[in-house]
């Protein structure tokens, strides 16, 4: 199912769903990110999706994590809560979604990378390669909250 990101954007369709989601910022030994280029849109991304009925939220950045990447991960904080109203995504079969995503914090455990239906390449990429990289301003938000290892979770 294709995916139109619309960021704060005034022609934007209005949104008729809300869906708890997750992100997750995992970093290697080397400090390196792991990301995934999206099959649905083509951009960048954190490994990341929607949490599952009878499913613990950190069970969801966990599950996402390993489906997109073949990495399995450990939960360690929170990055932050994203739920800004301005970002919408549009799905083919009609669904707007308003932006509900929190992002999670976790070290590698095990694994080598692999892609799936959801992601067509998997990488581990250092913050000074990420400048060439096509990623969503949102992502690209969470990304730069993850680096920067605040003190307390943005919420925003």
């Amino acid at each position: 199912m294709a995916r139109i990101e619309h960021f704060n954007n005034p022609n934007a369709p209005k949104p008729n769903s809300i869906v708890v989601a997750v992100t997750v910022f995992v970093q290697d030994e080397q400090g390196r990110v792991l990301l995934i280029r999206r099959t649905d849109n083509g951009l960048w991304a954190l490994p990341g999706g929607a949490q599952d009925f009878g499913e613990y939220i950190a069970e969801t950045a966990v599950r996402e994590t390993r489906e997109e990447t073949g990495i399995e991960i450990e939960v360690t904080g929170v990055v932050g809560i994203y739920t800004n109203p301005n970002h919408l995504v549009e799905y083919s079969d009609g669904e707007v979604r308003q932006q509900f995503s929190i992002c999670f914090r976790a070290g590698y455990v095990s694994g080598e990378t692999m892609t799936s239906d959801e992601s067509s390449a998997v990488s581990w990429v250092s913050r000074d390669e990420l400048a060439d990289f096509s990623i969503h301003p949102s992502m690209r938000l969470r990304l730069e909250h993850g680096f920067e290892r605040r003190g307390e979770p943005y919420i925003g």
